[in-house]
């Protein structure tokens, strides 16, 4: 059966088959005899855990993050009293009830195609689910950011991917994005992580077959998609990985496959791309013309897999392809072509079920409903791409691998955690935020001084070594300020830092804050003037993260490349 025809019988489409229930003011789809079908026979639930087999028989050893059947939750999938409220009933009804459940994001794969109308069994029961050691499966609490975290596996099962380089793959984090949803849910950003990232592994715990919890050990300087799949790891492994690394907290995780790709955008009816140049990729079998073109199926996997054809046929090249491709994905799923299409949503549904491993704090439809909700009022011009910034590992003497780079990632990580938007539409100021007072603002308003004239004395009070020296390096390399001199250690630790500067300095003191991010209760203002060459005094404290890391999260977005996910962008 093909995609376009799941959810049929005897050629019904299913738009026939959408009634209003008067009970709950919601659109359902009803597969029974009724609507000229027979019903569809529900599917066993998916389960973290499998009942043990008897002692004498043979166990295959599972794959990590294996899909496994999930036990029926009471109630799982079905709407709260809460939400059956009777709604007004008018011409444009529907359509309203469409674009709320049908147009959130691709990233979610799932999340706007899972409406009232489509909780039932069948769908419920596609979803698979791994419970990750130590997650917390809450859910989601008005007024906090939160982070899923999208994993694309190399894992070669399913029909046709086989030939797909190495076929006995358990499947590693071959692409990674972790996409993060701000408090007041207006914009997201989806950070890139590179595959090929060396970076730590840490000690992390896996659920076995038989509920026994497994230990494994953590790896130093380990490339960042063995942090699934290798030694035994599941998603589990990664949301911790990801975690050390950004310092943001993993919420949730959503896994897919080769498949999810072929089946979501044959679901949709086609993506459109866009290259600069005709494309025909010996090894991806990807063959294109200049300019745009819809792509499904085996060509659409062949264009988000492809490395020869675009850039420095890098890998970091075709993460850039690939945050275009979701780019425009997104748009495809959220444009009435799509919301307004029974047909393709009921397809989308199926495919993205289908494709789906999740954690089990967003293991059913219910909760995939929630997290629509959460999604839905997001513009995609509020949707930024990014990849993590990045430079050759300097421990290679022919770099294959790449590391953080040094100030800009931490800085990049600091506006996460700070919940600060990449996008220009929605800039966060964190004046505001830090709920200063306008006396303290005050002190951050006026004149500023050219980089080259600002003078100050760096002291270490941080307690992390070299910190003194690292931020020496930062101000005058990369900000000019070159009348600046590493002090050594403070006196004592200090829990804060601080900038001291005389009345007559007082521009100075306002550029150097603008440059760390400092809040303004770090500035502390003397009542002598200074002399014409005596510098400021700079207290690193315990609030220091490191060099060109603003202390309370950076005022403005951090200057990254990116794309934003209402812009079409042709591939180069």
């Amino acid at each position: 059966m093909d995609a376009h025809s799941r959810g049929r019988a005897e050629e019904i489409d299913p738009a026939d088959q959408w009634v209003l229930n008067p009970q709950t003011g919601n659109y359902e789809l009803r597969l029974d005899h009724s609507a000229g079908q027979p019903q569809a026979p529900s599917r066993p639930r998916r389960s973290t855990v499998p009942a043990p087999a008897p002692a004498d028989t043979p166990v295959d050893a599972p794959v990590p993050g294996q899909r496994q059947r999930r036990v029926s939750e009471p109630g799982g999938g079905q709407q709260s009293p809460a939400s059956r409220r009777k709604r007004k009933q008018g011409a444009s009804r529907k359509k309203k009830v469409l674009l709320w459940t049908g147009g959130t994001m691709a990233f979610v794969l799932v999340g706007g195609a899972t409406g009232a109308y489509l909780l039932y069994n069948k769908l419920d029961g596609n979803i698979d689910v791994v419970d990750p050691v130590g997650a917390e499966n809450k859910g989601f609490r008005e007024g906090e950011a939160f982070n899923v975290l999208i994993i694309g596996t190399d894992k070669r099962t399913g029909e046709g991917n086989s030939g797909y380089g190495d076929n006995n793959s358990p499947g590693h984090a071959d692409t990674t994005i972790l996409f993060h949803v701000s408090k007041d849910r207006t914009n997201a950003t989806a950070l890139s992580i590179p595959r090929d990232l060396v970076t730590t592994i840490p000690e992390c715990q896996t659920r076995q077959p038989d509920g026994q919890i497994l230990t494994i050990p953590g790896q130093q300087k380990a490339r960042f998609n063995v942090s699934l799949g290798q030694d035994g790891r599941d998603p589990g492994c990664t949301m911790r990985t990801v975690k050390e690394l950004t310092g943001l907290t993993v919420n949730h995780f959503m896994m897919v496959d080769f498949n999810a790709v072929k089946e979501l955008t044959t679901a949709v009816g086609g993506v459109k791309v866009c290259v600069e140049k005709p494309v025909d990729d010996p090894k991806s079998h990807l063959k294109l013309p200049a300019g745009e073109s819809v792509i499904e199926g085996e060509k659409a996997l062949a264009f988000v897999r492809t490395r020869s054809s675009f850039g420095n046929k890098s890998d970091l090249d075709r993460i850039k392809v690939q945050q275009q491709f979701l780019g425009s994905m997104i748009r495809q799923m959220k444009s009435d072509e799509t919301l307004t299409s029974p047909t393709k949503l009921y397809d989308l549904a199926e495919a993205a079920t289908n494709a789906l491993t999740v954690d089990k704090g967003i293991g059913s439809l219910g909760k995939l409903q929630d997290l629509a909700k959460e999604l839905s009022g997001i513009d995609t011009k509020n949707i930024a791409f990014a990849t993590l910034p990045v430079i050759d590992n300097p421990d290679e003497p022919k770099p294959i691998t790449v590391v953080p780079h040094p100030t800009q990632a931490p800085q990049l990580f600091a506006a996460m955690q700070a919940d600060t938007s990449l996008t220009e539409v929605k800039k966060k100021q964190q004046d505001a935020k830090n709920a200063q007072t306008q006396a303290q603002a005050a002190l951050l308003k006026g004149a500023r001084a050219e980089a080259v004239d600002v003078r100050v004395d760096v002291f270490n009070g941080s307690g992390i070594q070299g910190a003194a020296q690292s931020t020496i390096n930062w101000l005058q390399n990369d900000q000019g300020v070159t009348r600046s001199t590493n002090k050594s250690n403070a006196p004592e630790k200090a829990a804060k830092t601080t900038l001291t500067y005389a009345p007559n300095q007082a521009d100075q003191a306002r550029t150097l804050a603008d440059m760390m991010g400092l809040p303004a209760t770090a500035l502390k203002p003397g009542t002598q003037n200074a002399g014409e060459r005596e510098p400021m005094t700079l207290v690193l404290g315990a609030d220091f993260k490191g060099a060109g890391v603003p202390i309370t999260g950076p005022a403005k977005a951090p200057d990254v490349e990116k794309v934003e996910a209402d812009k079409q962008v042709c591939a180069k």
